[in-house]
């Protein structure tokens, strides 16, 4: 424990220090962006893409933005591809040894993000620390690095586009292997374990591993975070003989969840039933495979603040501009508190004007604050409602406050116009705990959509083009059948909450 104390005291003077640096960021992000922007455009300048763009060492945002047009995965992948075959300085200096694969949430294909030694060190390593930094700034209290921080990891291999030695694979296992020693003394579960590839055995692996371990800390996405503990506590009461009311009866000194990768909003009451304790901490991060790009500013209160210095380069297309060939954008300075905007990165990972799919709202300026509003391709709008994930996720919490229902995962999709009969919403909906009344959950449910969007209550009127939404209460197991059948279940992949197609959802209900 002494060691622990001391590692603790050590580590949160050195963290301390970094508030500085941050807090001199964020009071001047004009700043820091000019800087960040300047050594991105000196590095391009020698890579295939800048001399594919005229790049040169004193180019300025407003010519990058002339000569470099705004590009999707799918429009950057040339380049992209080329660098996972092994060629060197295509858009960064040097040849990638690592590549996060992801998913994504617009389509079934896999993507590979280059991350190059300055996205680790530059980016996901300088903004975790920084986060870690800024959480103490905000509870004075905290024990938070005498103990164990749990990480759920996912698994990588070898590269099998080129005979480089690169790998690619989960940002977590990614970061993981990456990690310099002091930190993985402090990581738990071991590196074998949290990089096994077979996530079923992965997670009994960790429960066991994990189980009588000082954990006081947790960093994961809430969807795999809560299956882990529900295996503790059954784990729990499986040695003892008996129930155990929190997760803090095995991990007294828990004190912080440090979440992303989805909205948390739909797990809350999860996590208050598991960890009933009041003085359990959420915070909040923003962090992707291809970026690390905000973290929570207070306890509380909604709104992740950007980072401004840490090797990406922002700017934000208005939605009404998706649709341009050009779209015009933003930087920092000129965002409006209350819109909804597109981000576009520039990246000591090589990406360049990269549209990332999500879509942010400003809550707060100085520094600028986001929360996650869904993907430029997570909506339904087959009528012109307009249904962000950011209505549904709310809505949801608000129903189930309202009726003890417990959602576990959701996807949603339109029923299309036949005959005389209006469109619809169609839903699958896995609960952990069921509403008693299915149909008044629903009308709860759609009253405070119909509140959240004025779209959407001007499309239900009268059920003129919408009607009640259509829910389906489907079986547990249902989603991560449906993750597992397509290889992903388990680390960073997730289920698209909406989609203005019906693909998602007849598959999901089909799983079931």
């Amino acid at each position: 424990m002494w060691l622990g104390a001391a590692i603790h005291a050590t580590s949160a003077a050195l963290l301390r220090r970094r508030l500085a640096r941050l807090q001199q960021d964020f009071n001047n992000p004009d700043l820091a962006q000019d800087q960040v922007v300047s050594y991105l455009i000196a590095q391009g300048a020698a890579t295939h893409f800048g001399r594919d763009h005229g790049f040169e060492r004193h180019l300025n945002p407003r010519q990058l933005a002339e000569r470099v047009p705004v590009r999707t995965y799918e429009e950057l992948y040339p380049y992209l591809e080329r660098t996972l075959r092994g060629e060197a300085h295509v858009l960064w200096p040097g040849r990638p040894r690592w590549f996060a694969k992801s998913s994504g949430t617009t389509n079934d294909r896999s993507k590979y993000i280059p991350l190059t030694p300055e996205s680790f060190a530059q980016t996901h390593y300088r903004a975790g620390r920084d986060t870690i930094a800024w959480y103490f700034a905000n509870h004075g209290r905290s024990h938070g690095l005498s103990g164990r921080a749990l990480s759920i990891g996912g698994s990588s291999e070898v590269n099998q586009f080129a005979d480089t030695g690169s790998r690619y694979g989960d940002l977590s296992a990614c970061l993981i292997e990456n990690l310099p020693p002091f930190y993985q003394w402090l990581r738990t579960p071991s590196r074998r374990v949290a990089l096994m590839a077979e996530w079923e055995a992965k997670l009994e692996a960790m429960a066991h591993e994990t189980y009588g371990q000082d954990i006081v800390s947790i960093f994961g996405v809430p969807t795999w975070t809560v299956v882990l503990i529900r295996r503790l506590l059954a784990l729990y009461q499986a040695r003892t003989g008996r129930a155990a009311p929190s997760l803090r009866t095995l991990w007294p000194r828990l004190e912080v969840f440090f979440h992303g990768a989805v909205s948390f909003t739909p797990y809350r009451v999860q996590f208050a039933q598991l960890i009933p304790e009041a003085d359990m901490r959420y915070w909040e991060v923003y962090n992707a495979s291809e970026g690390y790009f905000a973290c929570q500013y207070a306890p509380g209160a909604p709104g992740m603040a950007l980072l401004p210095g840490h090797g990406i380069y922002y700017e934000f297309v208005a939605l009404d501009d998706l649709g341009s060939p050009h779209p015009p954008t933003r930087t920092l300075a000129e965002l409006a508190v209350g819109q909804v905007y597109a981000p576009v990165i520039s990246t000591v990972g090589g990406l360049w004007r990269y549209l990332i799919g999500d879509t942010v709202e400003v809550v707060g300026l100085n520094p600028v604050r986001v929360v996650v509003a869904g993907r430029t391709q997570h909506y339904i709008n087959a009528f012109g409602e307009e249904l962000m994930v950011a209505n549904t996720d709310a809505a949801l919490a608000e129903a189930c406050a309202a009726t003890g229902a417990v959602v576990v995962d959701y996807t949603a999709a339109p029923i299309y116009f036949s005959g005389q009969s209006s469109g619809a919403h169609e839903w699958a909906i896995e609960f952990s705990a069921p509403p008693p009344d299915l149909a008044a959950f629903v009308v709860h449910l759609d009253a405070v959509l119909q509140r959240l969007n004025s779209d959407y209550a001007a499309k239900r009127y009268a059920d003129l083009a919408l009607r009640l939404p259509v829910v389906h209460a489907v079986a547990p197991g249902t989603f991560a059948a449906w993750l597992k059948a397509r290889g992903k279940l388990g680390g960073q992949h997730k289920v698209p909450r909406l989609k203005n197609d019906r693909t998602v959802l007849e598959a999901v209900l089909g799983a079931g």
